[in-house]
C-alpha cells in the first residue's frame, strides 16, 4: 500500500488514547500504526499520548492532545458507508454510547465531540441518479431521521 501523505488531524484536550482505543475497536482491521508521547515538562503530564497515528480501513488518521485550545465541530465529520443495517445499528450505538449524541440524517457526536455520519454505502448512488424524484424521495425520507434506516431508503428511492 502506498502510504497516505494527505490525512486528517483531530485535536483533544486530552483523550486522544481513549479515542483512538475506541476507534480502532470499532472498525476490522483497524490499528494504531503510532504513538509519540509527551516528555518530562511538557504541557501534559508525561506519558501522556502526544499523538497517535490511526488506520481505520486504509484511511490514515492522527489524533493530538493539544489541551483545551479547539473544540471539535460539526463542521468536520467522519462518514462511514455501511452496507448493511446491521452495521449502521452497531456503530450507531457504539458512537452514541457513554455521553455521544445523536444527531439528525445520519450525523452523530461521538463522547469526545467528534461528528460522524453513518450512512448507507448506496447513499452515493441514490443521491447522483438521474431520476430527480428518486433523489427527492431519498432526501425527504433522510430529513426525517436521526440514524438512517436502509430499508425505508431502499423502499424510497424504488418509489414504493
Amino acid at each position: 500500500m502506498t502510504e497516505q501523505r494527505i490525512y486528517t488531524c483531530l485535536w483533544f484536550d486530552s483523550d486522544a488514547e481513549a479515542a483512538a482505543n475506541l476507534y480502532v475497536a470499532l472498525f476490522p482491521g483497524a490499528r494504531v500504526t503510532h504513538v509519540t508521547r509527551y516528555g518530562a515538562g511538557a504541557p501534559l503530564p508525561e506519558g501522556t499520548a502526544l499523538v497517535i497515528q490511526l488506520d481505520l480501513g486504509g484511511t490514515r488518521l492522527m489524533l493530538l492532545n493539544g489541551g483545551p485550545v479547539f473544540r471539535q465541530s460539526e463542521a468536520a465529520s467522519i462518514v462511514v458507508e455501511c452496507a448493511t443495517q446491521g452495521e449502521i445499528d452497531r456503530l450507531w450505538g457504539a458512537l452514541t454510547a457513554d455521553g455521544g449524541a445523536p444527531g439528525r440524517c445520519g450525523w452523530l457526536k461521538d463522547r469526545f465531540g467528534v461528528s460522524w455520519q453513518i450512512v448507507p454505502a448506496r447513499i452515493g448512488v441514490w443521491m447522483t441518479s438521474a431520476d430527480a424524484a428518486a433523489r427527492g424521495r431519498v432526501m425527504a425520507a433522510i430529513m426525517g431521521m436521526d440514524k438512517l434506516d436502509l430499508a425505508v431508503l431502499e423502499a424510497a428511492f424504488a418509489g414504493s
